[in-house]
């Protein structure tokens, strides 16, 4: 397809409009609404596997308008009565069609990978971690765009209606939302018997990724080879149906998105834990002697080193050979709903945890002793507040000498926290040293192992 013949169909068709829809919807998306893309290390300008996987997450909206989009562009001859005339013609129904899907394809994957640019300025300016194992997220997005394209032409010319693109539309929004939320999610319990909902294999199939939560989670292999199969089907049926001219033709073309979803669905993996998987080589730690952080916030170290060290100091003079010896960040990728599990030989902490995420200097310092005495019990994905909380506060208290809230407690609920806390802290002063060890030690083994209330054991109460 030369470049003439690309400007023509660019004025004829409705791929420049396709390409608009893309770009321009999913910058409004983003920047008009403040949602979770925009906060703590997973906002989508942050890293570039952020930015891979958010912008394939609004594939949810975008790809249904695209099918449509595509289906009007399928009514095209028919719109226009060329049908007749062009099939009397020479030049073969799939050299047309080449050109027609030629043209929306280069346009979609135009938009998409502007979209991706204009993202991937602001990462350079905010990470100093870079590597190509988000390209693979962002190409298979481009592709499901194409895909669903060229699948809306090949239906909208096979049902020559002006209900076509609308009924395509909605349908394919439909196969999103059930993906989603019913058809692509496994109900399941944890440990601790809390229910909760995890992606089975046939959630893959939607162009769409969930939220991102864990800066260090990417898509796995298998995962990319398997919506690529899926994705190549409903490309060549689309394709198919564009150049049939008969209904068996038309019924014929039906086999290659039928065969990629099988195909697909014996390649994606069926256990969650290995669909989205830690990047392993976004994790390796960067450490600054016993204090490190993963690779991908390898910035972030020079400021975490100090208050680390001075923490650990702390917590030796404080609790003796029973203290944590290193200071780390967690890496680890466990299910929604589960239970943390923490070391008694490492402080684990997140970046995007609420007293740590803003704290630096001496606040960093008292928000580490807290992790590092109490690290908090919370199912992982859940928010709390209260125990835990009220926990962190006294001990950090007990090991500095002085109580005071948290960093990132809200100001609303302080005079909430130090009424909770103050008489406990208070009580626990005025105790023996022996005594004040005694409740620590039990605090710290219920808040460890995770099988007690650890505010509870501070207060000299039972664990539950």
């Amino acid at each position: 397809m030369n470049i003439r013949v690309l400007r023509i169909e660019l004025r004829r068709s409705v791929a420049p409009w396709a390409g608009a829809v893309v770009l321009t919807g999913t910058l409004a998306f983003l920047y008009l609404l403040n949602g979770p893309w925009w906060s703590g290390t997973t906002a989508w300008t942050a890293q570039w596997t952020c930015l891979a996987l958010w912008t394939r997450s609004l594939l949810f909206y975008l790809w249904p308008l695209v099918v449509g989009l595509g289906a009007l562009q399928g009514l095209r001859d028919h719109r226009s009565k060329m049908s007749e005339l062009l099939t009397s013609t020479p030049r073969p129904a799939r050299h047309r069609a080449a050109t027609l899907a030629g043209t929306t394809a280069i346009t979609l994957a135009s938009a998409f990978a502007l979209l991706v640019l204009e993202g991937g300025v602001q990462v350079l300016a905010n990470t100093e971690y870079t590597h190509l194992g988000w390209l693979p997220i962002s190409l298979v997005g481009a592709l499901s765009l194409v895909a669903g394209a060229v699948l809306g032409m090949g239906a909208g010319r096979a049902l020559p209606s002006a209900l076509t693109p609308p009924a395509l539309a909605t349908v394919a929004f439909v196969f999103t939302a059930l993906m989603h939320m019913s058809l692509g999610r496994t109900e399941t319990t944890t440990a601790t018997g809390i229910a909760s909902t995890e992606p089975n294999r046939v959630s893959l199939l939607s162009p769409g990724v969930q939220e991102v939560r864990d800066a260090l989670v990417t898509l796995s292999a298998s995962v990319h080879i398997g919506q690529t199969i899926w994705l190549l089907g409903m490309a060549a049926t689309g394709f198919a149906l564009l150049v049939a001219a008969t209904p068996r033709a038309r019924l014929i073309a039906l086999a290659p998105v039928l065969a990629g979803a099988t195909l697909a669905l014996l390649v994606l993996p069926s256990d969650p834990r290995r669909m989205y998987v830690v990047d392993e080589a976004a994790a390796e730690p960067v450490c600054a002697g016993p204090v490190c952080a993963a690779r991908t916030h390898q910035a972030r170290l020079a400021d975490l080193a100090g208050p680390g060290k001075e923490a650990l100091r702390l917590l030796h003079g404080a609790l003796g050979d029973k203290a944590p010896v290193s200071v780390r960040e967690n890496t680890a990728l466990l299910p929604e709903g589960s239970t943390p599990q923490w070391s008694h030989e490492t402080v684990l902490f997140d970046f995007d945890d609420d007293i740590i995420a803003t704290a630096k200097g001496e606040e960093l310092t008292r928000a580490l002793i807290a992790k590092g005495m109490v690290p908090g019990c919370t199912p992982v994905g859940w928010t709390s507040f209260g125990g835990d909380l009220y926990a962190q506060t006294v001990a950090a208290g007990w090991v500095l000498g002085d109580l005071k809230p948290l960093p990132g407690t809200p100001a609303n609920l302080r005079g909430e926290v130090d009424a909770a806390t103050r008489p406990v802290w208070k009580e626990l002063k005025a105790l023996p040293r022996a005594g004040q060890l005694s409740r620590i030690n039990a605090m710290r083994a219920a808040a460890l192992s995770c099988k007690g209330d650890a505010f509870d054991a501070l207060k000299g109460g039972a664990s539950r």
